[in-house]
């Protein structure tokens, strides 16, 4: 039975206030919110008596767990001068449930795992649970932040979880449901505790309200609600601190000033500037919102919760009947929904999500909301895929894109009849200040376009004398890959029309002429017979090239100039010389390793 009607002498007394979320804390299950699917799987069990061991309670912070735990102990405890057998039906306050729920019941022992972590306290339940409850039906060992267990903790309390005393029941909590071991998971029947809906959330505020005779405005609720994230403790702590914040009563600026939010209203007229490319009046409705405590980082979260939401409406239009919604953002969210295409929201989206970081992490944080307003703004100019293929279509510059979905006359006051036809059925923007809003421009079906047939050209025969035109061809044609293999193992023996003969190195790859025969051809135009010749063949460009560095490096050496920098220079050596005229190009050495010299120490 809640307490909320129940106001005892303690709470009357001088300084013996409670603060909402343990004063209508949940002390049954048909007072517990938002889990009925849990609470229907345990009614079902107790009255088939079909009852776990242990059971695993997960969820985020303040959505019931430990006041689960504890209802459940009481279930398994129920006992009253009728009856005297587990049950979920705790209308009736048993004998033992106003201890438990106060967690001072002897046989009901809670732990912190947070500051009980190692085996030593594990072993302490361990030898404590051969002995039988002093009063209640079970021992029920309520453990909370499971998760925290050392390793060795969790192994120790295998054995007995998984074969515990009929007596003895255990109860887990924790937030980290994955650092949990999957041994302990096995041996436990699981709830996922769900977040609480926003609406759900407020309705149970306004009976707080309600039973505490506290007046409260609709927006303030809905804003406490969303603030929550679906915890009810966080709610309940944030109403109690808005009630002393309004000295009794809660309205929505109060709440809006005490939280740092901003007027939802203001973000659908900020979003709304935004979408319309009115960089100006943004920037004006950012700094007001500061100027009256606003975080920036919190209007840009704002900013993007409303892009989702208008995103949401698009395809979910029954979204809007929420009731943590204002009225704004219900009607205005779906006029933009019916507006906006999905290429824009995405892009906005995306820019607020690397937005917002940003702000969170800068030195001057409202600088960089700003910032981020005017690329969001700006990005309005951008003409989508669609503006930018019927530009190029119509043979206009990209630039020009824009202008014409705006309804602007083209450079030549023309261009194609189809191209203008399909951009003069585009849903026309409302533009401010001169930038195109990038929310209002629908693409729709354009004519299809048939590209006029390319004139065919004659294949040029290409003619291939050498490695070094192979070698050219494979860079002209970018396959730097075959270009590196003929370098390094061909060598060539001759080279006729249609004809070419090699021998490779003993380490060359085994398609190697296969590989050349193909790409002559494609190259080329015509068939090429590349074929392995018993000749020894010259070097490859690979040795000539290395043999012409050895060369140039011992004409270096030889330079007075050069001799006169290594004698003032002790230590410094030649380590290459650049031959800008090199077979292949001025990148023919790019792809082979420079050869070391070894009878140098000096460095140049």
């Amino acid at each position: 039975m809640s307490e909320a009607g129940n106001k005892s002498a303690p709470e009357k007394a001088p300084g013996g206030y409670r603060v909402l979320a343990r004063k209508y804390r949940p002390s049954n299950f048909s007072e517990l919110i938002g889990q009925e699917p849990m609470v229907r799987t345990l009614t079902n069990a107790f009255s088939t008596g079909r009852i776990a061991q242990a059971w695993m309670l997960t969820g985020v912070r303040g959505v019931g767990k430990t006041t689960t735990a504890r209802i459940l102990a009481r279930a398994l405890n129920y006992k009253t001068a009728e009856i005297d057998r587990p049950s979920v039906d705790l209308s009736v306050p048993g004998e033992h449930c106003h201890a438990i729920m106060e967690g001072r019941h002897v046989d009901v022992i809670e732990m912190d795992a947070a500051s009980h972590t190692g085996i030593d306290d594990i072993r302490d339940i361990i030898d404590r649970v051969r002995y039988a409850p002093v009063s209640a039906r079970y021992k029920v060992y309520i453990i909370d932040e499971v998760h925290m267990l050392s390793t060795q903790a969790f192994n120790g309390l295998l054995k007995t979880l998984e074969e515990p005393p009929p007596h003895v029941k255990f109860i887990f909590a924790t937030t980290e449901i994955r650092k949990v071991p999957i041994t302990v998971l096995s041996r436990c029947q699981r709830f996922d505790l769900r977040r609480i809906d926003a609406a759900m959330i407020k309705a149970d505020l306004r009976r707080i309200a309600g039973l505490e005779q506290i007046e409260v405005e609709d927006d303030a609720l809905a804003m406490v609600a969303r603030a929550a994230e679906g915890s009810m403790r966080d709610a309940q702590s944030i109403f109690d601190q808005a009630i002393a914040h309004s000295a009794g009563n809660v309205t929505a600026e109060a709440v809006r000033s005490m939280l740092g939010l901003a007027d939802r209203a203001r973000i659908v007229d900020l979003f709304e500037q935004v979408m319309k490319g009115d960089v100006a009046s943004a920037l004006q409705g950012l700094r007001a919102l500061y100027d009256v405590g606003a975080d920036p980082a919190a209007v840009l979260t704002d900013l993007a919760e409303f892009n989702h939401l208008v995103t949401r409406l698009r395809f979910v239009p029954g979204a809007a009947d929420d009731a943590a919604l204002s009225e704004d953002e219900r009607v205005r969210g779906l006029e933009f929904s019916q507006t906006l295409s999905v290429r824009v929201l995405s892009r906005s989206w995306q820019m607020l999500l690397k937005g917002i970081p940003e702000v969170q992490n800068s030195n001057r944080p409202v600088s960089a909301a700003e910032m981020v307003l005017i690329r969001l703004a700006h990005a309005a100019d951008l003409p989508t895929l669609d503006e930018a293929l019927k530009s190029l279509e119509a043979g206009l510059p990209l630039s020009s894109a824009t202008a014409r979905a705006n309804g602007s006359p083209t450079p030549n006051g023309g261009g194609n009849t189809a191209s203008a036809a399909a951009m003069a059925s585009t849903r026309m923007p409302v533009t401010s200040g001169g930038g195109q809003t990038m929310r209002l421009v629908e693409p729709v079906a354009a004519p299809a376009f048939v590209p006029a047939p390319e004139p065919v050209q004659e294949q040029q025969t290409v003619s291939v004398k050498s490695l070094a035109d192979i070698v050219s061809l494979a860079d002209q044609n970018r396959d730097i890959a075959f270009k590196v293999l003929v370098k390094r193992y061909v060598r060539p023996v001759r080279f006729e029309l249609g004809r070419i003969d090699v021998t490779l190195t003993p380490d060359a790859p085994k398609m190697l002429l296969n590989d050349m025969t193909s790409k002559l051809r494609a190259w080329t135009g015509r068939s090429w017979l590349v074929s392995l010749s018993k000749e020894e063949g010259g070097p490859t460009m690979a040795e000539a090239e290395s043999a012409r560095r050895e060369s140039a490096i011992s004409d270096a050496r030889a330079d007075p100039a050069v001799a006169a920098i290594l004698a003032r220079f002790p230590g410094a050596k030649i380590i290459d010389v650049r031959i800008p005229d090199a077979p292949g190009g001025d990148d023919a050495d790019e792809n082979l390793p420079s050869e070391p010299v070894a009878d140098d120490d000096t460095d140049i």
